[in-house]
């Protein structure tokens, strides 16, 4: 058999979408039948540009290929991120046009590497999985200024349809996707396999109860991350940090299209407990976590955003610490029904994100039950069980 694979982040680029990939290519390859081939088409490293990681751009074994295309540098925009897709795409194309594949997969957040590989199986007639990581159509409806939004959501729509439309299966990793979905598709079939949790944040969980003296004031704050729209830190931080001087010391880790407009917020308020760092490798990052009294987790407060679940939420279950999170919808349910020590509270809402905190055991919380559940290793090997079961029929 052979198999394509697209993702548009691949290891070692930082983000949920890159190790997720990279998990489920681990997965797969002991389950195929004997003789196959996997061709892994993804970037080279290009999430954040304050960050840089040195990959091949082409690595051949004897089962696996992985080709990741250099793009055009770009920021967060949307203008420079159609850029970067568009070249991917046509590099896409060209590949694959010489070359005939049993089986594509395609995992996607913003919608378009779904529509490729909805392209892609189509030439080629060969049955598609979808893994589908975000609600696109959705999210554009909020964060778009109306004028655009509905000319822009239209279009897209006629995407997502295409795409969805051409699936054998598809893969919702939040269960909060359910409605939305099932509702516009209903002849479709949809599975619901999560990100999970990756091995080093599993390592790195405490055992058992801390019997060391609770942590005092002022504790670390820590947020790892994106630092786009959709997280919304611009919205919270400010007022926050101001609210918890004293009480608190914040740590940013991360990047994205609104920093410097968290930076200037940041700035007004006159807030000084708060750090910004540019994002770190994943050694780094699992020292950081283990360095904080808290994790934070914020989404912000549109509709779309109260179907995700993200995927920093295993991260952060893992290793311990108590969280707090500005959430709604089916991350404040999850939180709620899995996640032990963790306080919740409307997004942007920085009255009830100060009356919550109180409630945190300011000690490590083992969370075995939850890491038993969600381990990514187990949640890939059953994705890729389902992904090879289409080629079956």
């Amino acid at each position: 058999m052979r198999v394509l694979f697209l993702s548009f982040y691949y290891t070692p680029d930082l983000c949920a979408g890159s190790f997720r990939a990279a998990a489920l290519i681990q997965a797969l390859q002991p389950l195929l039948p004997a003789g196959s081939h996997i061709d892994v088409l993804s970037t080279m490293p290009n999430r954040y540009s304050t960050f840089s990681a040195a990959a091949p751009e082409v690595e051949e074994g004897e089962t696996l290929s992985i080709r990741r295309i250099p793009l055009p540098s770009h920021k967060s925009g949307m203008r420079d991120q159609s850029k970067a897709f568009l070249a991917y795409a046509r590099a896409v194309r060209s590949h694959v046009r010489d070359r005939k594949y049993d089986l594509v997969f395609a995992t996607s957040s913003r919608l378009m590497t779904a529509v490729l590989g909805a392209y892609v199986a189509r030439r080629q007639k060969a049955p598609l999985y979808l893994d589908i990581r975000d609600i696109f159509v959705d999210t554009i409806q909020d964060i778009l200024p109306p004028w655009l939004a509905r000319p822009m959501g239209g279009v897209f729509s006629i995407m997502e349809h295409y795409a969805i439309a051409s699936a054998s299966k598809v893969n919702l990793v939040s269960r909060g996707f359910e409605g939305y979905f099932s509702g516009r598709y209903p002849g479709q079939r949809f599975a619901f396999f999560p990100n999970g949790i990756d091995d080093e944040f599993i390592a790195s969980a405490p055992d058992r109860a801390s019997e060391a003296a609770a942590s005092t004031a002022p504790y670390s704050v820590l947020y790892a991350g994106n630092l786009g729209e959709g997280q919304g830190l611009h919205m919270i931080l400010p007022g926050l940090a101001r609210a918890m001087q004293g009480q608190a010391r914040f740590t940013v880790i991360g990047d994205g299209g609104r920093k410097a407009q968290l930076r200037k917020a940041l700035d007004e308020a006159g807030a000084d407990n708060v750090v910004l760092l540019d994002p770190v490798n994943r050694s780094a990052l699992v020292q950081a976590y283990l360095g904080a009294d808290v994790l934070f987790l914020h989404l912000n407060d549109y509709d779309a955003f109260r179907k995700v679940l993200p995927s920093k939420l295993f991260e952060y279950a893992a290793v311990g610490k108590p969280i707090w999170a500005g959430v709604a919808g089916y991350a404040a349910e999850f939180i709620e029904k899995e996640i032990d020590n963790a306080a919740v509270f409307p997004p942007c809402d920085v009255a009830a994100a100060v009356r919550n905190f109180p409630t945190l055991k300011m000690q490590p919380t083992p969370r075995a039950a939850f890491i038993q559940k969600y381990a990514r290793h187990s949640i890939m090997e059953a994705l890729a069980r389902d992904i090879i079961s289409i080629s079956h029929e």
